[in-house]
């Protein structure tokens, strides 16, 4: 079983078709290794509360630096003290190792 952290030393890989969609059994697997993120309506997806919308929006840059650096982009929402960030591969019509390699990364940088 890989770690969380190995999976965040990986890169995203272009992805189409649906051989490349993840089980069922390999998401259970997965998201055991990512905490406080969950599966709602078919993504991968977890939400933060911050101090303030400086916060909100430092948060928000780090997640798009990251999403150019991988081309893999999530839906992101947020407010005055909180962020959704949702992955999914449209390419694969699911979830793919990519949406867990760029959860991982989001959560190796928010441990720095």
């Amino acid at each position: 079983m890989t770690d969380r952290y190995a999976l965040a030393q990986q890169h995203c890989k272009p992805l189409k078709g649906p051989m490349n969609k993840l089980a069922e059994a390999q998401v259970s697997e997965l998201i055991a290794q990512l905490p406080g993120w969950t599966l709602i309506e078919g993504q991968l997806s977890k939400q933060w509360a911050f101090k303030d919308f400086e916060q909100v929006i430092s948060f928000v840059n780090l997640v798009a630096w990251l999403a150019q650096r991988e081309n893999h982009h999530p839906d992101v929402v947020f407010g005055f003290n909180r962020v959704r960030v949702a992955y999914s591969t449209h390419d694969v019509k699911g979830l793919s190792m990519n949406d867990f390699v760029c959860a991982a990364k989001i959560e190796a940088l928010r441990d720095l």
